[in-house]
């Protein structure tokens, strides 16, 4: 059961971002030749005007492939044929809808459970924290310079501090705000804490729910960033980085943990996740690298500053390339997952 339930959110997952593709070409006026779910051989299909809609045998990716989209064409209808603003619009729909879909998950969540304030509900005896004057009830309102909102976003920068260095905090009691540098000590786990938990979650009126909610999606992207700097830094090691067959692994991990607690929290367990995996899924498709999303819009860039548009055989030769060295890698991460999981 909890590999289907994983499989459905991932599924769900992609299929909201190639969703947001197919919206913004249609509303284009470009023709979707194949939408489809998964990756491989095609199992199931059917279609309906223009486009055939398919299920492939492997449930990890999908397409929304539209008529000259890798190739010059000279039908008004065509991909390449639209303007670069209208290019630009299809391409980064799919980003952007897997964060509305992150934000529509928050305020759900958030409304049920209410939010993580980044309160002090605990301050360890002989901790950093204790030695540095933090007390129950303070709000830490920055960390090193950047604004903090919640708890979760506190702890994510404290797990990813790995060198143990000194972070300055700005927290606010009474109405007055205080600045501490703090050294945090290495914890049995291998982690670098300051000795501190949050007070617990705050329910919120309808505005609450609705600011939350954004900056719930706020703080995963800020992760997925802070993660790739610290991943090309070198403090993330390969077993470090999870692909699909993990991140379906990890789903089910967590739907088995939630379900003995009830449907309702298992519903708000699933929900916390598919937050991350979509916000997760937005950002990495925004990197400037060939095939993916991020990849198309730079070259779109770089046509609004040449004013020429790049030769369509040669952007579909370099994201040939680009694809082929990310399903290399591909299925060199599932198969550390494999190792990860089973051995």
């Amino acid at each position: 059961m909890k590999i289907i339930v994983a499989l459905i959110i991932f599924s769900v997952i992609i299929i909201i971002h190639e969703l947001g593709h197919f919206i913004l070409a249609k509303a284009n006026g470009v023709c979707v030749q194949e939408f489809t779910l998964g990756l491989g051989p095609t199992i199931w299909g059917f279609t309906k005007g223009e486009t055939k809609y398919c299920l492939k045998i492997l449930p990890f990716g999908g397409s929304c492939m539209m008529l000259g989209e890798d190739e010059e064409s000279n039908d008004e209808r065509a991909f390449s044929s639209k303007n670069v603003w209208q290019r630009m619009s299809i391409v980064l729909a799919g980003p952007f809808f897997n964060f509305i879909l992150a934000f529509f998950l928050s305020l759900f969540l958030i409304g049920y459970r209410g939010a993580d304030l980044a309160i002090l509900g605990t301050v360890d005896e002989g901790s950093p924290a204790q030695e540095a004057g933090l007390l129950p009830g303070d709000k830490i309102v920055k960390m090193d310079g950047g604004n903090v909102y919640n708890y979760r976003e506190m702890v994510y920068k404290m797990l990813l501090n790995k060198g143990g260095k000194p972070v300055t905090y700005v927290y606010e009691r009474q109405g007055e705000r205080h600045e501490v540098t703090i050294t945090p000590e290495k914890s049995e786990n291998g982690n670098y804490l300051i000795g501190v938990t949050g007070a617990g979650y705050e329910k919120q009126n309808l505005a609450g729910i609705i600011k939350y909610s954004f900056l719930e999606v706020r703080c995963q992207i800020k992760v997925v960033f802070w993660s790739l700097r610290y991943m090309v830094s070198g403090y993330f090691s390969p077993d470090d980085i999870a692909g699909p067959v993990g991140i379906v692994n990890m789903i089910g991990n967590t739907y088995e943990t939630a379900r003995s607690s009830g449907a309702l929290v298992v519903l708000m367990s699933m929900f916390n996740i598919s937050i991350m995996i979509s916000a997760n899924l937005g950002v990495m498709n925004l990197l400037p690298i060939p095939a993916l999303d991020g990849g198309r819009f730079l070259f779109f860039v770089i046509e609004v500053i040449r004013r020429k548009k790049i030769p369509e055989e040669k952007e579909g030769m370099i994201h040939l390339a680009g694809l082929a060295i990310l399903m290399g890698l591909m299925v060199l991460i599932m198969m550390n997952d494999i190792r990860n999981i089973f051995f």
